[in-house]
């Protein structure tokens, strides 16, 4: 689907018999309807450096990967319906006509519970902290280990990937910030070379599972239970990871937002739940991981600067990349301490 038939589908369309009258977001490779009771995600036909959604079929298929992932740990995942079109316009789940896309669907859980606004607001404390920590230490302990083969060049290969943000960064935003990717791409391909082998070796030891991979505050909410949602599905090699790097994810996300005392709270929990750090390298290899964490997100917010359509999105998207490269600089400097 595209972009109009998908304000189509919002406006007019018919889930269950009644008309649907969603609610419309969307991120840089999905669109979500969002109706009173229940939220349906339905995947861009896009195709990225990190990620191919242009068939149906790998559509479906990542659709229904995504409902089974997750239905691990969260409970708001139902189940995927396919979105029809005939001659009544468009149907979720029902209705004649052929598919013409795919939805996952959910719940819909009240917004201002989702973990970003609950933090942007000053309503997380230590107790939130302390069970979103036990939260996801269970989830790690009980996740499958993963056991690969590290590939250095793969790992400098994702890093790197920022690289494509640069004619963007070099319009939009002062000299600086190109230093700081420049200067990030050079550390990162320093850095996996002196530390394969440590990295290697927490392989072996069972660090690295088949966890979330996009675990930051966005994508949690804070309810009686903590409830985590939108785990990674299209790249199996983003969500096989060492616990270290789900976590840097959230903690470097927590500190994004000025909150260092809540990252603090959150790992000193989930360590002692979920003992992870071994050696000095392994502190190092974490500050690292917070850096690749960074380095997405700035990426993420720039591809959805670029897909703007308006000037508050534009302008919100770039100063969020920015933020991003700032902390990622940040955590390379600790590093270098």
């Amino acid at each position: 689907m595209n972009e109009r038939e998908i304000q189509i589908l919002a406006e007019k369309g018919i889930y269950n018999g009644k008309p649907l009258c969603a609610q419309l977001e969307e991120t840089h490779i999905s669109w979500i309807l969002l109706s009173d009771t229940f939220a349906f995600k339905i995947k861009k036909p896009v195709k990225l450096s990190f990620l191919d959604f242009s068939e149906l079929s790998v559509r479906k298929t990542l659709c229904e990967k995504e409902l089974n992932l997750n239905k691990r740990f969260s409970p708001i995942y139902l189940k995927v319906l396919p979105v029809n079109h005939g001659e009544n316009g468009y149907e979720i789940g029902g209705g004649h006509g052929n598919p013409v896309d795919y939805a996952v669907m959910m719940e819909r859980l009240p917004a201002e519970k989702r973990m970003d606004r609950q933090l942007s607001a000053g309503k997380v404390g230590s107790n939130e902290m302390i069970a979103l920590a036990e939260t996801i230490a269970q989830m790690h302990r009980d996740a499958p280990v993963v056991y690969l083969s590290f590939d250095p060049w793969t790992q400098i290969a994702t890093f790197n990937d920022i690289a494509g943000i640069r004619p963007f960064i070099l319009k939009h935003s002062s000299p600086g910030y190109l230093e700081i990717i420049d200067h990030a791409i050079a550390f990162s391909n320093a850095f996996i070379h002196q530390y394969e082998g440590r990295i290697r070796e927490r392989q072996r030891l069972g660090f690295v599972r088949d966890i979330h991979g996009d675990l930051h505050s966005g994508n949690i909410f804070i309810s009686d239970k903590p409830i985590i949602f939108d785990c990674i599905e299209y790249n199996d090699a983003f969500r096989h990871i060492d616990v270290l790097s789900d976590i840097a994810f959230l903690c470097m996300d927590l500190e994004a937002f000025g909150h260092d005392a809540l990252s603090e709270i959150f790992l000193s929990v989930y360590c002692d739940r979920f003992p992870i750090f071994q050696t000095a390298a392994d502190n190092l290899i974490f500050l690292y991981y917070k850096c690749l964490r960074a380095n997405i997100r700035a990426k993420v917010n720039a591809l959805s600067a670029m897909e703007s359509e308006d000037i508050a999105g534009f302008q919100r998207h770039l100063e969020a990349a920015e933020k991003y490269l700032r902390v990622m600089n940040d955590n390379l400097l600790q590093m270098q301490e």
